[in-house]
């Protein structure tokens, strides 16, 4: 849907072994994923890289707050890392991304944390082309910004 380039399939295939033996953190990313956000969810007509850039770089920038700002609760990404990787290879993590913006919107609604809780495990608004719900996790982490209730996110991720 976004490119017609031949070897993007070959390279993320034959990039895995070297992402499983050399990297300790994997935010998997799916163009068409994020094609289809841009779409569907966020009515563009015609998503262009641009675009595409955008939600990744809100997403990336979501997930590295805790290494830009103060925060009693923050965690950086070795915490992450330890917490989330059950076993040494399987560190490629699903990244789920709510609330979904486009580019120059100025939109703003106030959303919960169960709508919160809700978007991020959504398959529409998954980053790569995996349905959560025909799989089990083995470890999940929800990083909210903003005032809320921990006891409120707590008892939300209990019903995840």
């Amino acid at each position: 849907k976004v490119s017609d380039t031949v070897v993007e399939l070959y390279n993320a295939t034959l990039s895995v072994h070297q992402l499983v033996e050399n990297a300790d953190e994997v935010m998997c990313l799916d163009n068409e994923a994020l094609y289809d956000i841009c779409f569907r969810t966020l009515k563009l007509t015609t998503p262009t890289y641009g675009d595409l850039n955008h939600l990744v770089c809100a997403a990336m920038s979501g997930i590295t707050t805790c290494l830009r700002f103060p925060g009693q609760l923050n965690s950086d990404l070795r915490k992450l890392a330890v917490n989330l990787i059950p076993f040494p290879r399987l560190h490629f993590f699903m990244i789920g991304f709510a609330p979904l913006t486009s580019r120059g919107s100025q939109q703003y609604r106030a959303l919960t944390v169960p709508e919160l809780t809700q978007q991020q495990f959504d398959a529409k608004n998954m980053m790569c082309a995996a349905d959560p719900r025909h799989g089990r996790y083995l470890t999940a982490a929800c990083m909210f910004r903003g005032r809320m209730s921990t006891k409120e996110v707590d008892e939300q991720m209990l019903n995840v």
